[in-house]
């Protein structure tokens, strides 16, 4: 598919904007670090790189939640709303709002990969449950890779401060695919000391090589068709032919440990890969407060770890995407390793951090500096974005794109009328427009939408509240309910003591700090 972005490009603003207007099957990777719903402010340390940043990790159904996403979640994907709406009454509705928030986006995410795409999703425990479960939704169980568990940091000693449970000490990688074929490029680690005295216990006096000694007879014997010879006075099926065993041997790599004992092959330490990447990763070592790198956001991550990430899901040239990129991690590991990148923050100061960090790498340098015909980056390499891309590939609507299941239709909402009962049980017998108590006949209250359908609002059981006739009358379908709730106050029909009453109502949309990168 075409793309309809630039390289190096950062989009600054709400990153579901940019998302829905990028092509379809346009990304090899997404490698991003979400907010976590930790119930908490962050703030950077002052004075650093990242001076200035802040934003909150807390979620509110009331406030954080928009009506068009529940909208088409509930319409199109119902697997993903019973994910959202399951977690919002079992958990809370600050769980159920975070999962709304991450639902529209991460369908996005999955709409622009290309089938051979990998998505790694930063967490921790305070949410990772739930967001498996919404992944295995968007993606499908089926494109479920693993869970890396990445040792963020060192054990502390919370005992003394009266800790009764186990230290925290990581967080939660989730990598998933596209599709049953993806890019996969494997990744060595160095062996452990323990294990290279255990088993390359020797050392080659001519060179320092450490060595272990492997077998050579062939495995299976004649069933296997191994030819039998005799080798240092040894008749034995082997695994080589006697031609490659005599190379060997010139080679000195065949050595008799005493007259009479089968031969070994030696097997140079300094030739082995490694130990294969395994889920468990505890030899990238937190961002200390000294460390080179170190910015001051408040929830830094190491390059390291995305440029492990990075190298073992795409290739050089493909197009690395990051929609909550805070202080340009995954950027300017994408720079060093060759890739494209694409960078979406709210942040205010997230054009500048980029131009910032690239410099301190070496990756970037002021135009005048550059050398005719030098393939070097400068700051006009770097594309600053306000205004989302076009889409150029006739798509559907962003959110709509996975198709509901053969077999199984979307879901559909019933009557509003026939949910008064259940509105009684959520709000009780009070007005939302007024909050005068209708207990004494509960047959009065109305049920209404909180954003009319005139302007958008759905049948959805979310979109609902109860209405006395006068406050119905006066709001019909030109104000929404906290425009009826502001104009009650304004006339004196909202009295002050109501107020505790009013259980439903939304203020006006607004896109908070919080949705600012947490790396």
């Amino acid at each position: 598919m075409t793309t309809n972005f630039a390289n190096r490009t950062l989009y600054h603003g709400d990153n579901l904007d940019f998302l829905r207007g990028m092509n379809s099957q346009t990304v090899h990777l997404i490698a991003t670090d979400p907010p976590f719903n930790k119930n908490k402010d962050f703030h950077a340390t002052p004075d650093s790189l990242a001076s200035g940043a802040s934003f909150q990790d807390r979620w509110s159904w009331r406030d954080d939640v928009h009506d068009e996403w529940l909208i088409e979640i509930q319409r199109d994907q119902p697997e993903v709303w019973s994910i959202v709406k399951t977690t919002k009454d079992v958990y809370g509705d600050d769980m159920g709002a975070y999962l709304a928030f991450m639902s529209v986006r991460l369908l996005e995410m999955h709409r622009v990969l290309k089938d051979d795409g990998s998505l790694y999703l930063h967490c921790d425990t305070t949410a990772s449950h739930y967001i498996k479960a919404l992944l295995d939704a968007v993606f499908g169980p089926r494109n479920y890779r693993s869970e890396i568990t990445w040792k963020r940091t060192s054990a502390h000693n919370d005992t003394k401060q009266g800790r009764h449970q186990h230290g925290r000490v990581h967080d939660v990688l989730f990598f998933y695919t596209k599709s049953e074929e993806w890019t996969w490029n494997p990744i060595y680690t160095e062996y452990d000391p323990e294990y290279i005295n255990n088993f390359y216990k020797y050392t080659e006096p001519e060179t320092s090589r450490r060595y272990r000694l492997g077998d050579l007879t062939g495995p299976g014997g004649a069933s296997k068709g191994n030819p039998h010879y005799e080798l240092m006075g040894v008749t034995r099926y082997w695994r080589h032919s006697l031609e490659r065993m005599n190379q060997l041997m010139a080679e000195g790599r065949i050595i008799q440990t005493k007259p009479g004992a089968v031969p070994q092959y030696k097997r140079y330490l300094d030739e082995m890969q490694g130990v294969p990447l395994q889920d468990l990763w505890t030899d990238i070592k937190p961002l200390q407060s000294q460390a080179k790198e170190r910015t001051g956001y408040p929830t830094q991550k190491p390059l390291t770890l995305y440029e492990r990430l990075i190298l073992s899901s795409s290739n050089p040239g493909d197009i690395v995407l990051d929609p909550f990129c805070g202080c340009a991690s995954t950027p300017v590991a994408a720079e060093h390793l060759g890739r494209q990148w694409i960078r979406i923050d709210i942040w205010d100061d997230a054009y500048q951090t980029v131009l910032n960090r690239m410099a301190k790498e070496g990756l970037i340098v002021e135009h005048s500096e550059a050398q005719p015909g030098q393939q070097t980056l400068t700051v006009a390499n770097i594309h600053y974005e306000t205004n989302p891309p076009k889409r150029t590939d006739h798509g559907e609507p962003a959110v709509l794109q996975l198709q509901t299941p053969t077999g199984k239709r979307a879901m559909r909402f019933p009557p509003p009328r026939s949910q008064q009962g259940r509105l009684l049980l959520d709000v009780g017998s009070y007005c939302q427009g007024c909050g005068r108590d209708y207990s004494f006949d509960t047959r009065v209250l109305e049920v209404d939408h909180i954003r009319p359908k005139s302007d958008g609002g759905s049948d959805a059981y979310d979109n609902l509240t109860l209405l006395c006739p006068p406050c119905n009358k006066e709001k019909r379908d030109r104000m929404t309910l906290t425009g009826l709730q502001d104009f009650n106050r304004k006339t004196g029909h909202l009295l002050p003591e109501n107020e505790k009453n009013i259980r439903h109502g939304r203020g006006p949309r607004t896109t908070p700090q919080r949705r600012t990168r947490r790396r």
